[in-house]
Parts: C-alpha cells; structure tokens; sequence
C-alpha cells in the first residue's frame, strides 16, 4: 500500500512540475469526455421529452382507446348505459387509470362576441394520462365535478382573446347557452395551433350547467372515447377482453373498437440518434487519447537519463512502469474530473423546458445520469492507461548505461 501510495505521489508531481505540457495534452481529452457526459445526460433529457410529446397526443405506453357505435345510424350509444358499462368495466378489472373524452363545442361569451370554443370534456385522470403540465395554474380535479361555478382549463390563445394576462386575477368566463353560468379559469396550457381556442371541461357534474352545452354539436366529433391505462405486455388480451365485455353490456347490435393509441416505436429511434452521436463523442475520446500517447512519447525520450538514474540507485523496473504510465493515468484522469464537472454545470444551467419542450414543464425531469459520470471517468481513465502504457514499456526496457549516456 505504501508502494502504491508513494507510485501515485511520484505520477502527481511529475504532473504538476509538466503542467503545460500535460494540460495542451489532455484539451482533446477533456473535450470527448465533456462532449460524451454531456450527451449522455442530455440524451437522457431529449429521449424524456420526445416521450412526454407522444403520451401528450396518445398517451402513456400503454393505452388502449374504446369507442362504441351504432353501425347503422352512426350514434353513440346512450350515455347513461355506457357510464354505467364503463364503471362496471373498469371496477370488475381494477383497471387504476381510466379517462373518457368526449368532443363538442361550448359558447363562451367573450369581449368580442359569444364564441364557439372546442371544448373537451374529460375525466381528471386524463391529465395524468396524457402528461397535461398547464403552464400556469393547475388541472382538472375530481372535487371540480361539485364546483358551484365550473372549472374549465384553456389555452393561451383563449387567454388572449379574453383579455386576461394571467391567472393572477382569478378571471371568469361566462358559458352561454339555454343555462348561462360563470366558469373560473383554473390552469392554462400551451396547445392549441395559431390564434385556436381550446378549453377543457370535466366529463361529468353535478350542477346544472351541463344545459349549457349545446346538445346539437355536443358530439360533433363523434362518440365518446374510453382510455385505459394498462401494462404494455397485456394489451392485445385486454383489447379483446374489453371489446367482448362492452360489447355484452351495450347490447343492442353496437359495434366496439378498440385499439392501441399511445406512440411506439419513438425510443428505439431516440436510442439509435444517442449511439450515433456517442460514437462520435468515442472517435473524439480515441484522437485525444493519441494526442497523450505521443506527447508521452516525446516526454519519455526527454526524461531517458533521469529513468537511468533511478534505475542505477535501484529503481526496480515495475516502479519506473507504474511511475511512468500513472503520470498518464492521473492526468487524463484529472480531465475527465473537469469534464464531468464541466457537464455538470451546463446540463444543470440549460433552459431544457424552453428549448426542448416549448416552455411546457417536464412532468418527468431525470437528474443529472451517474451513470453518465461515471463512464466519463471510466473512458478519461481508460485512455489514460491506454496512452500511458507505450511510454511505460520504453522506459522500462531502456538500458541503464545506454541511458546515462544519453
């Protein structure tokens, strides 16, 4: 231990008295090893973000969509019989994240005229479901169903046409139709295309404001829709268990579909995109790392008379290899140390909600990856070795008298 202890000391201080050198050695070094932490922890970020964009539009892996229809006229099924069929459905499965959506249009009274506003009625669990992060404010509960004034979630562009900057107001939306009534703006969301008004309602309530939904484009984007949250290796047997069931206790020759609606295949992309760009981080690492090799090259020609010095007062060949190639090891070392600090620092630093995901909150954010660190230092260690290891040969097979006389 001492040995190794006394091997270690002797690399550091040939380190510190050939700074310059070591450090115009070691810039390639430093820069693969920041280039591939850095990647590494930001492909993590990206590969987040890409899957909360999907589970945004389809939701979470997996979900299975169910839709029930009347073949011949086209209507959906009565909706009392198909709460009560889903209720039934998800209880008897224990089925813990279930969302109904259903589309229509809702009258908004605003400053410059009643407005017909796509309005998504949804049950709260939808948020979670499909990853809803409101920019401002909060989402829909389920206290919100026994809300004497509605609760309604919209988007900016909603915001805007209403003349309200922000939440902070408290700001209220009159909801017209045969019942008026006035709704308090809960949260607001970043979705919606140009100037488009979106706005989101609880499925069901108790109050009497459901009148205020015009009945006769309340379904013009067709049936309600029933999502389950389910494991991803179960889907094909509950999508035929589903569609059986609901199928039973609808009756009445309604057809039910079912089908797989969250994205797949997004992570073996994102994985292929990352190991193309750490292959390139591990080229970098390699022209680095010969970058070290050579400038240990020239340093051990340089310092063949004082390696034949020690070796006459007794320096034992394995003491001069240690010497000689943990000098390399401890600076390149020492680079990946800078660099995974250095990545460290800029990940932490980055605005990752505005430049990846478009301002909206990641539900999801993963810490900086350790495993990212510590393969840095393991790579920066590696080629430390790896470059250290020529040198150290030459140092030791080089003969004492030879190299006195050199």
């Amino acid at each position: 231990m001492t040995g190794l202890m006394g091997t270690l000391a002797e690399a550091w201080d040939e380190v510190r008295v050939h700074k310059t050198r070591v450090l115009l050695s070691l810039v390639g070094v430093f820069l693969a090893v920041f280039a591939m932490t850095t990647v590494t922890a930001l492909g993590l970020m990206v590969a987040q973000v890409q899957q909360e964009l999907g589970e945004r539009s389809g939701g979470r892996a997996a979900t299975v969509a169910v839709n029930a229809w009347d073949p011949v006229t086209g209507m959906p099924p009565d909706s009392t019989r198909w709460d009560a069929a889903v209720a039934d459905l998800v209880e008897r499965y224990d089925i813990a994240t279930a969302a109904t959506i259903s589309y229509g249009e809702t009258r908004f009274r605003m400053p410059g005229g009643t407005t017909a506003v796509q309005t998504r009625r949804v049950s709260p669990s939808y948020g979670e479901l499909h990853r809803v992060e409101p920019v401002e404010g909060r989402w829909l509960r389920e206290g919100d169903r026994e809300n004497l004034s509605p609760s309604v979630v919209v988007n900016e562009a909603f915001m805007a046409a209403l003349g309200a900057p922000d939440l902070a107001g408290r700001p209220t939306v009159v909801i017209g139709g045969p019942s008026p009534v006035v709704a308090t703006i809960v949260g607001v969301v970043r979705e919606g295309y140009g100037e488009e008004l979106l706005a989101y309602r609880v499925d069901r309530s108790a109050g009497p404001w459901d009148a205020a939904v015009d009945p006769a484009t309340a379904m013009y984007g067709g049936p309600s829709t029933l999502e389950l949250w389910v494991p991803a290796d179960q889907v094909d047997q509950v999508m035929d268990t589903v569609r059986n069931d609901l199928s039973l206790a609808l009756g009445g020759g309604l057809q039910v579909d079912t089908y797989r609606s969250d994205p797949q295949g997004a992570e073996e992309t994102i994985a292929m995109l990352r190991l193309a760009i750490r292959g390139a981080g591990t080229v970098v690492l390699v022209l680095g790392g010969l970058g070290v090799l050579n400038i240990g090259l020239v340093t051990v020609r340089q310092r063949i008379r004082e390696i034949g010095v020690r070796r006459s007062f007794g320096a034992t060949s394995g003491r001069i290899f240690s010497a000689v190639m943990l000098e390399s090891v401890c600076a390149t070392a020492l680079a990946g140390v800078l660099a995974v600090g250095a990545s460290i620092v800029l990940v932490r630093n980055l605005p990752l909600e505005r430049l990846l995901n478009n301002g909206i909150p990641i539900a999801d954010m993963p810490g900086f990856p350790v495993a990212a660190a510590v393969e840095g230092l393991v790579a920066a260690t590696a080629v430390g070795a790896l470059a250290g290891l020529l040198p150290a040969i030459i140092a030791v097979r080089a003969k004492v008298i030879d190299a006195i006389r050199f």
